[in-house]
């Protein structure tokens, strides 16, 4: 179980470690900036918690202190939820009222360390065994010492929760949205660590063992400042990953239209503006041209497609509504593509549909139907 712990407690150090060092990069260009300094403060405040906390559970004593690890995270943690306030009010706000306000969690940051330390200290903390600061052992001193510091851990993820909701909502920037959101994830995550950790510290009080879901509250810390992590460096990497994504979707879409778009080309060579295989570097671009292309074959198939006739391996009213259109569409095209290569022309060909029932000035939505024709399609079978 203490490898376990030992465990979460490196995997949140090494998570806040990358943050800082990722952070630090950036500090020729942005170290004038207050908000950048903050972030840097509360990035250093949250490894050197998890860094006591990997050293605590070696044992023994710091510095020639005993249990001086566990006090020093504690002390850091609480300095740690002080200083994400102050950062999220920096993006929130550059104004008086938030001025104010940091100050205000200064103070009460510095309080309840000073509450801690003389808890500590009336505790004899440096005297007793170092398992006594994991259930409290029934001891009154150390048990408040305990509930104080969750109290103190619990409040700033209701706070950070609330506020992060709205101040997304306020900002135009993508990635601080992004970040906010995250951040109320890791206040969620973080605030059901401070609940495992409370329940672990009530049942040991009641002599009540709940044996392995002791470590649901390491298991959430560690989640939860891995995903603060990642939300406190979201707008450096935020958009880059946000690219990458998109490039990954648009990748796939034009991957999955391809079996659609080789036989409308075989049947209809004019509508590429390309030779098949020639190098075009923006996948964007070639995934544009396969659209435009589909559509152009799709279109130049109208005499061939016999309106009147069922669609072949359509699904039953049991799919949905789209599906079953997809698929009607599909079995027409792989109909069309065959009479035209045997040279018969149905009687009823009236185009009634094509791209008229479609927004084809929304690329994105052309792209989502396209994709599932194109499903369909070689659910079908190419034509042959």
């Amino acid at each position: 179980m203490n490898t376990t712990r030992t465990l979460c407690f490196v995997i949140a150090a090494l998570s806040s470690y990358a943050a800082l060092v990722y952070r630090l990069c950036q500090a020729r260009r942005s170290w004038k900036d207050s908000a950048y300094r903050a972030l840097i403060t509360t990035l250093l405040l949250q490894s050197l918690t998890f860094t006591m906390g990997a050293v605590a559970m070696g044992g023994g004593s710091f510095l020639g202190v005993g249990n001086l690890a566990i006090l020093c995270m504690h002390l850091t943690a609480v300095a740690f939820c002080v200083s994400s306030q102050i950062i999220l009010l920096k993006w929130a706000d550059a104004g008086e009222e938030a001025v104010r306000r940091a100050r205000w969690w200064m103070v009460t940051g510095v309080a309840l360390d000073v509450l801690l330390t003389a808890l500590f200290l009336l505790a004899d903390g440096p005297g007793r065994p170092a398992s006594d600061f994991d259930t409290g052992s029934g001891r009154p001193l150390v048990l408040t010492y305990l509930l104080a510091f969750i109290v103190s851990q619990a409040i700033p993820c209701v706070t950070i929760f609330r506020q992060c909701g709205p101040y997304a909502r306020m900002t135009d920037n993508a990635s601080l949205r992004q970040a906010l959101r995250m951040l109320r994830v890791a206040a969620v995550v973080l605030f059901l660590y401070c609940s495992a950790r409370t329940v672990n510290i009530l049942t040991a009080a009641a002599g009540v063992d709940i044996g392995v879901w002791k470590l649901a509250s390491n298991v959430f810390s560690a989640t939860g400042i891995a995903i603060l992590s990642l939300s406190l460096t979201n707008s450096s990497w935020g958009p880059s990953a946000t690219r990458l994504l998109e490039w990954a979707r648009h990748y796939r879409a034009y991957r999955s239209l391809y079996p659609l778009w080789r036989d409308l080309y075989e049947s209809s060579p004019d509508i590429a503006l390309e030779p098949p295989g020639a190098s075009v570097s923006d996948l964007t671009y070639r995934l544009h041209r396969r659209v435009v292309e589909i559509r152009d074959g799709w279109r130049e198939l109208r005499p061939y497609i016999d309106r009147s006739a069922p669609g072949t391996g359509v699904p039953g009213k049991e799919a949905g509504e789209e599906s079953r259109q997809a698929f009607t569409e599909a079995a027409q095209i792989k109909q069309a593509l065959l009479a035209k290569r045997a040279g018969t022309v149905p009687r009823d060909n009236k185009d009634a549909g094509d791209f008229d029932d479609r927004d084809t000035d929304n690329f994105t939505a052309e792209v989502a139907w396209l994709t599932k024709v194109a499903a369909a399609y070689s659910k079908l079978g190419t034509a042959s």
